[in-house]
């Protein structure tokens, strides 16, 4: 699929730009200093030690792994988020790990977005999703919130702070669903086993590449190759369960 999606190549990104991204603050000339729009990846979780390595966590796992992988620092404090900013193949990059607690990401994300005067289609939100298997991966450009209530409550507080507008993109990553009657409030809440923690680390590192992909050739031929490959993984993890 990489190799499918190689040929295009970023345009010029001008040293003024990349000065831009090293300064102490965050600048709204960001994107006017580009001759290409930054793309805002997000990662939804929540903050402190007592949730590091959770279920619910692991959009915070993916824009660390993501942000490791291409060498941009979360070292800053911004809109209620860890923030980072860098280049990816000559394409701008914003990173966010919201410390609003789950269920209030809007309060930093919509703000955020906002402040950069992104388009939503230039927004990812990458979070779990217990409607799909334990290690599988959706990419969607727009959706709606899915079958149960904690991705609705947490989606939610982010379309209201992009008033109503549900346009931005979203990397789903399947946690699986809890077994028998546990309540799914505890499940997501929990760390993975060691078998579902190695599925969850190799889908981390797909969407590594996924991400980067969506950075420097765009979201629509990603998100059909990359959903082709995870719907096949979907079927034979179809009955895999933590």
């Amino acid at each position: 699929m990489k190799e499918m999606l190689s040929n295009r190549l970023a345009p010029f990104i001008s040293k003024c730009c990349i000065s831009s991204l090293r300064t102490s603050s965050p600048s709204s000339s960001f994107s006017s200093l580009s001759p290409i729009q930054p793309w805002l990846f997000i990662g939804l979780g929540n903050p402190g030690e007592k949730y590091q390595s959770t279920r619910h966590n692991v959009g915070f796992d993916m824009i660390d792994a993501f942000a490791q992988s291409q060498g941009i620092p979360l070292a800053t404090h911004y809109f209620k988020a860890l923030f980072g900013e860098g280049m990816v193949d000559g394409v701008p990059v914003l990173l966010a790990k919201p410390q609003t607690y789950m269920n209030l990401s809007g309060e930093s994300v919509g703000p955020l977005a906002a402040y950069y005067k992104l388009p939503l289609n230039r927004v990812l939100v990458a979070f779990d999703d217990m409607d799909l298997p334990c290690g599988v991966l959706r990419l969607q450009p727009k959706g709606g919130f899915g079958r149960h209530n904690g991705l609705f409550t947490r989606l939610r507080s982010v379309i209201y702070h992009f008033r109503q507008n549900r346009e931005f993109c979203r990397l789903r990553m399947g946690i699986g669903r809890p077994p028998g009657q546990m309540d799914p409030k505890a499940f997501v809440l929990q760390k993975f086993n060691r078998t579902s923690r190695e599925r969850i680390d190799s889908a981390i590192k797909e969407g590594v590449n996924i991400l980067k992909m969506v950075a420097t050739n765009g979201l629509a031929e990603v998100a059909r190759l990359s959903n082709a490959d995870q719907k096949y993984k979907h079927l034979r993890s179809h009955d895999l369960q933590d």
